[in-house]
């Protein structure tokens, strides 16, 4: 595993901070789930962060509760869209490590509102400092 993901390892809700256009971080918890030494959470299309992470896929990743309060240090990422086979892997991924919430409820309920769920896999980003810049 990549030693800067390490720290999320063994959380199963992480902050994500995601940036608006002008910069400023929005934090929301999202559940995760590792394959091997891959780390994918997912969202839906009309999803707020979705739409920021379309514009800058820089992020912040930090152990969290359930109600967002970060638990240890945040590690940059870059989050990156999946789609086919990949996307699939992360939903299995989601499913074994949260039975109940990403195996059935989350995938119920975007059915039901009629949303794209959208998979999503963070990648390190050691070595950088100063604020989240623009990764398109």
């Amino acid at each position: 595993m990549n030693a800067s993901l390490a720290p999320l390892r063994n959380t199963k809700t992480i902050l994500l901070t995601t940036y608006k256009k002008d910069g400023t971080p929005v934090a929301t918890p999202v559940s995760i789930a590792f394959d091997g030494d891959r780390a994918f959470f997912r969202s839906y299309d009309k999803a707020w962060k979705t739409r920021r992470l379309r514009r800058n896929p820089a992020v912040q990743a930090a152990p969290a509760t359930l109600r967002g309060q970060a638990a240890g240090p945040a590690v940059r990422a870059r989050a990156t869209l999946l789609d086919g086979e990949q996307a699939r892997l992360a939903a299995r991924a989601l499913a074994r490590r949260h039975r109940i919430l990403q195996g059935v409820l989350v995938p119920a309920t975007h059915r039901l509102m009629r949303y794209r769920t959208l998979h999503y896999e963070l990648l390190s980003v050691s070595g950088c400092d100063g604020p989240p810049v623009n990764l398109n």
